[in-house]
């Protein structure tokens, strides 16, 4: 139910914002290689993890600048970038 809302209020608040959006089934990722938490990466240089507790509350962010991780971050990102689909063009099932 959450994600259906995500998917509903994404056209008139993030697209209309001017953000790019794309879906991407977790059965069409099981192939790449995704860091084990929510992350940001800022300008390639650094980034930030989020974690939550099991009730989905935050528990705090972790910044990081290891070179090696931000890669990974940025590699899974792309690759799920890569086969996401636009906003426009995804129904969810």
């Amino acid at each position: 139910d959450y994600c259906r809302f995500e998917y509903d209020v994404t056209g008139p608040v993030n697209l209309a914002g001017g953000e790019q959006v794309r879906w991407l089934p977790r059965r069409r990722a099981s192939d790449i290689a995704l860091p084990g938490n929510d992350f940001w990466v800022f300008d390639g240089t650094c980034g930030k993890f989020n974690h939550f507790t099991g009730d989905g509350s935050s528990a705090g962010p972790e910044p990081f600048d290891d070179p090696d991780v931000v890669k990974l971050c940025v590699d899974a990102f792309e690759a799920v970038w890569e086969r996401a689909t636009p906003h426009e063009e995804y129904r969810p099932v």
